[in-house]
């Protein structure tokens, strides 16, 4: 797969974006195993199996080790989206217990939160992602006999249209804070567009809102070297897939300087910190790969 991404391109759970999300889902039901297990995601593991990508379901069977590799080893995956799962749900998790009763996640791919998550009474989460990949889950979900937590809207739309719009015809409240999760997303927008999702969340915003993304300070992180490193890594495990036709590269917005910018009081966690966090040792070679990564944690003001 050498085409590059390009306006208005698509995809399901198998192919180009897509297949990253299924990627992810894998170590959620990885680091949902076994006694010991740092996440609790029982839907992942089904969810991943449906799609039926062969490398994913070998992984999560235990039939594919890299315990040569320092960020593909099962110890590493499992701590590195144990790290990232438990930040978006903490997020959430203090945003409804402030009040908050309306969560919007971004591109959620096979995000299990509304199902998962113990969302408070009244609670209504909107899922946002392209029309295949909304519809392939709740079908999936539905058969599965799995019920939201919450109430539940899913909006099947690309974020590069007017997904504000669909949003609002969904029922979303522009005069009641909202609690926004923009996960593993960034780099899979044009720099432009990056910039026009923010604008589109604080125009849509009320007054103590919050937003969780990720930050990576280096407006160039993604350089031709470092996909090329993400890319081999991938091949070694099996993936078919080429980081440099998923990533929009050139320069971007630096994350905390847009938000800060326009209203939003921002904090910052370095992944580093929250290993520590965790009681992980942080692995050197992610910096490597992904730059010097922090979550975010934003509120209007």
């Amino acid at each position: 797969m050498s085409k590059g991404r390009r306006d208005g391109d698509s995809w399901g759970l198998a192919s180009s974006v897509g297949a990253t999300a299924t990627m992810v889902a894998a170590s959620r039901a990885l680091a949902s195993q076994g006694p010991d297990a740092l996440l609790d995601d029982p839907l992942a593991d089904p969810l991943v199996r449906a799609v039926g990508l062969d490398p994913f379901i070998r992984i999560i069977d235990g039939d594919a080790s890299f315990e040569d590799d320092p960020l593909l080893n099962r110890k590493a995956r499992v701590q590195q989206i144990a790290v990232r799962t438990r930040f978006f749900d903490d997020f959430f998790t203090g945003a409804t217990g402030e009040g908050i009763r309306q969560a919007v996640i971004l591109a959620s791919g096979l995000d299990t939160r509304p199902y998962r998550l113990r969302w408070p009474a009244g609670t209504v989460v909107y899922e946002i992602d392209q029309p295949r990949v909304i519809d392939f889950k709740t079908t999936t979900l539905a058969g599965l006999g799995a019920q939201p937590t919450a109430d539940r809207r899913a909006v099947g739309i690309d974020l590069r249209e007017d997904w504000p719009a669909a949003l609002r015809d969904s029922g979303f409240d522009v005069t009641q804070p909202a609690a926004w999760s923009a996960e593993g997303l960034l780099p899979y927008l044009p720099p432009d567009a990056q910039d026009r999702l923010f604008d589109h969340i604080t125009a849509l915003s009320a007054p103590g809102s919050r937003l969780a993304t990720e930050h990576v300070p280096d407006p160039n992180a993604f350089t031709d070297e470092r996909l090329q490193a993400i890319t081999e890594r991938w091949k070694r495990a099996g993936f078919d897939l080429d980081a440099a036709d998923l990533f929009y590269r050139g320069e971007r917005s630096v994350v905390v300087d847009y938000l800060t910018g326009h209203g939003w009081r921002v904090t910052t966690h370095p992944a580093r910190e929250l290993y520590e966090r965790h009681g992980f040792e942080f692995p050197e070679e992610l910096t490597a790969a992904f730059g010097d990564l922090s979550y975010v944690d934003a509120t209007l003001k």
